[in-house]
């Protein structure tokens, strides 16, 4: 008798749990689901996707953290595809510009580059061509154990990294900032590359509807494949027999499964399977630093200029980037207002993570007004703020090392983060990515009868 995929031999039905509904835990929950096994997805907020959720603006759905599609994003692409709703997918131009030595300058293309005078002639090059070189590296792991000052002192870029790389670093990685790998580096200008059209143009995409409307379509495939999407659900606890997951307990119930795969932060899959597992095991995971992120957004009843991602590369302001969200899709969306991003990353501790929405929003605005001075406060219509305790993993020299597997000490427990798609950053492409394939490494595993772990 065959044995059908997601049934057993005995015909029992194999149950997944995942923790966490973000884009990794959704990706792998539908590609569980569609192979017939029964998926049970628990996600502790109101809404699944993470940091691709979403709230309603004037009944438009628009995500809480600025996102969107680059070029070859293909798994993404790929995932809208099988839906049948890549038609959903709208392309549009995305002008970059660095704000530097209270200047904006455009920074799309290689002409941009040449006219960036804060740089002389000579750094100019040596940037476009470092650029360049990075494209036909065959393996980013060299640069793995390389900082990105040291890369470009390379090439004698000292200048570059002081005027460009330095304030962006600073300002995204704070007191991690010197030690950040160059193979993380290498990743944008490889994803932004490909991006560009011949002439050298970026290209971005967006979804229809937002990413919370993506979301919608993806877990509503799910549940008709019999799966089954618990919100408001935070996971207290797991259960282990003899060294294999049997259960996951949450505030409301005991679910039995066999198997489950971890979507969280890693700190919180370490407090999770603490009481299980060597500590030394516990404390690679911590090992892996995260940064809290903050983020404003504004509607304004005008665009503030024609840029849709301003990087702020001048000391002093709270902000590290501005995101002009209609500047690439069209206001209409959105009843003709114009939305726009301030964001900052920070540590959690960090007082200012701590403030008053009331008072992030002034000094915010105040700092806004300084780079925009036309910006008066009539033509702010209204405003959100929103926070992320685990918005961003700290990318040190050496990180691919500090990577944990997927697979665990414990048997049929598995780990799928956004920390673990190194050198790949923050995104949707590589979460859809690794939680189809986490997916089909535990359908091999219940097929075969193989839950066992190589950390054993």
């Amino acid at each position: 008798m065959k044995n059908i995929i997601g049934v057993s031999k005995t015909k029992k039905k194999h149950h997944v749990a995942i923790i966490g509904g973000g884009f990794t835990g959704i990706a792998a929950a539908y590609e569980l689901a569609s192979k017939g096994i029964r998926v049970t997805v628990l996600e502790k907020e109101k809404e699944i996707g993470g940091l691709s959720s979403g709230f309603l603006l004037n009944g438009t759905p628009l995500e809480k953290f600025y996102h969107f599609w680059f070029t070859g994003d293909r798994h993404i692409l790929n995932l809208a595809q099988e839906l049948d709703i890549r038609d959903k997918i709208t392309g549009s131009r995305g002008r970059t510009g660095i704000y530097y030595d209270g200047n904006i300058y455009r920074f799309s293309s290689p002409l941009d580059l040449l006219k960036f005078t804060p740089l002389n002639f000579l750094d100019r090059v040596k940037l476009g061509v470092q650029v360049l070189k990075s494209h036909v590296i065959n393996s980013w792991e060299e640069l793995d154990p390389v900082t990105i000052k040291e890369w470009f002192s390379r090439i004698g870029g000292d200048e570059i990294y002081r005027v460009v790389w330095s304030p962006l670093l600073e300002g995204k990685f704070g007191k991690f900032a010197p030690e950040i790998s160059a193979a993380w580096l290498w990743n944008k200008f490889e994803r932004r590359g490909k991006s560009r059209n011949g002439g050298g143009v970026e290209k971005y995409f967006y979804y229809e509807g937002g990413f919370p409307a993506f979301l919608d379509e993806v877990a509503a495939k799910i549940k008709k494949y019999g799966g089954e999407i618990r919100t408001g659900s935070p996971v207290i606890s797991i259960e282990v027999e003899d060294g294999e997951v049997s259960s996951v307990r949450t505030q409301n119930d005991l679910i039995k499964t066999d198997a489950v795969i971890m979507t969280a932060a890693l700190p919180i899959i370490a407090n999770i399977v603490e009481p299980h597992v060597r500590s030394e095991y516990v404390e690679s995971l911590r090992r892996i630093k995260f940064l809290a992120n903050i983020c404003l957004i504004l509607e304004l009843e005008k665009n503030l200029s024609d840029i849709f991602w301003l990087n702020i590369n001048d000391p002093g302001y709270n902000f590290v980037g501005v995101i002009e969200h209609t500047n690439f899709i069209s206001p209409e969306i959105y009843g003709g207002r114009h939305i726009v991003y301030l964001t900052k990353y920070l540590d959690e501790t960090d007082r200012f993570y701590k403030m008053e929405d009331i008072e992030i929003k002034e000094i915010f605005i105040s700092d806004l007004k300084k780079i925009f001075k036309d910006l008066r406060d009539e033509m702010i219509l209204n405003s959100y703020v929103f926070r992320s305790r685990y918005a961003q993993p700290v990318a040190v020299r050496n990180y691919s090392k500090m990577i944990p597997s997927i697979r665990t000490p414990i048997k049929g427990l598995y780990i799928s983060t956004m920390a673990q798609i190194y050198p790949e950053d923050r995104g949707t492409n590589s979460p859809v990515r690794d939680g189809r394939k986490v997916a089909r490494e535990v359908i091999s595993d219940l097929i075969n009868g193989n839950k066992t772990s190589p950390l054993l």
